[in-house]
């Protein structure tokens, strides 16, 4: 197998240090072993220096470091792929757990087809808590976990999840890295579909990890939140993608809320919610005011660049750390 991983887990809060500290485990007892393990800090010193203690001049395998980049999430992984060694690098976040095999399962992949660039896993959600009734299945992107609607087979996607997603070091420097902070994810995914083609980006959605999901994230307060907040953030997304955005997916995704999840959880005797019909059709209107007043705040200049700094010119010395990775 010629391919080596680097994972990267960029944190940003102390209050998720437990989660972090499984985020890693679970990262040193991969049954493919990773060349090595990022922990990225994004702007928390505090952290940085528990980090340190935890894992002291690259314990077992662990080196810390911290975001160099003014921005947040797409900042950070930017930092980790500057400096990492491996030929993939796969990302976890601070509160997610991989499986033994995670690193194995998405090494089958790469191997298999030199088209695949990017491969994306399936975040399930481990509650803090029961999961509210009136929560539709279809909405669980709210708290970065896998959604009904996704591919329940591997295959191509237009977007990846960012609480598990790997890629080519050498694609994401061809892309220039990750352009936003609040909707990396995407962002790269478009870009990678745009420059590669849609075959190179693959979900495989038997490839789980647990996602660890905070009572919070399971009111309504932030549900209505990330729905509205989010999709303003995506206009700006989609500006700064350029002929790399589109609007495909979201489209796509608000039909089959109405055609499909309404009338399920309506109709069908075994998913008979109407509180969950109602929160997706309200989800549908938050996203469209969302975008809505997107417009308006990029119409009126109210908005910065989304742009994360970082990998705009990937330096030589960054380049040739990819191209000395070993196997």
């Amino acid at each position: 197998m010629s391919l080596s991983f680097s994972v990267v887990i960029c944190a940003y809060t102390q209050a998720r240090w437990l989660r972090l500290l499984e985020a890693v485990a679970s990262a040193k007892a991969q049954s493919l072993e990773p060349l090595e393990i990022i922990v990225c800090i994004d702007h928390n010193p505090e952290l940085a220096e528990s980090c340190r203690e935890a894992w002291p001049e690259d314990t077992d395998g662990v080196r810390v470091i911290e975001n160099r980049y003014p921005g947040r999430l797409g900042s950070a992984r930017n930092t980790a792929l500057e400096i990492v060694r491996g030929s993939v690098v796969a990302f976890l976040d601070d509160d997610a757990r991989a499986g033994s095999d995670w690193l194995l399962r998405l090494a089958e992949l790469y191997d298999s087809d030199p088209r695949i660039q990017a491969v994306g896993c399936s975040p399930r959600p481990r509650f803090e808590r029961d999961r509210p009734t009136w929560f539709p299945y279809e909405f669980d992107w709210v708290f970065g976990c896998a959604y009904r609607g996704l591919p329940t087979e591997r295959g191509s996607v237009g977007r990846l999840i960012g609480a598990a997603m790997s890629v080519r070091r050498s694609a994401a420097l061809a892309v220039r890295g990750f352009h936003s902070d609040d909707h990396d994810d995407m962002d790269l995914s478009h870009r990678l579909i745009h420059h590669y083609g849609p075959e190179s980006v693959v979900y495989d959605p038997s490839i789980r990890v647990a996602h660890y999901v905070t009572a919070e994230r399971l009111t309504w307060s932030y549900f209505w939140r990330r729905c509205f907040v989010v999709n303003r953030g995506k206009v700006l997304a989609y500006r700064d993608m350029e002929e790399a955005g589109n609007l495909n997916a979201d489209v796509a995704f608000g039909r089959s809320i109405l055609r499909n999840a309404v009338p399920r959880y309506v109709l069908a005797p075994r998913e008979r919610r109407p509180l969950s019909a109602v929160a997706s059709i309200a989800g549908i209107v938050l996203a469209g005011l969302g975008h809505l007043v997107g417009r308006i705040y990029i119409r009126l200049g109210l908005t910065q660049p989304a742009a994360t700094r970082g990998l705009d010119r990937p330096s030589e010395a960054s380049a040739a750390a990819g191209a000395k990775a070993t196997a």
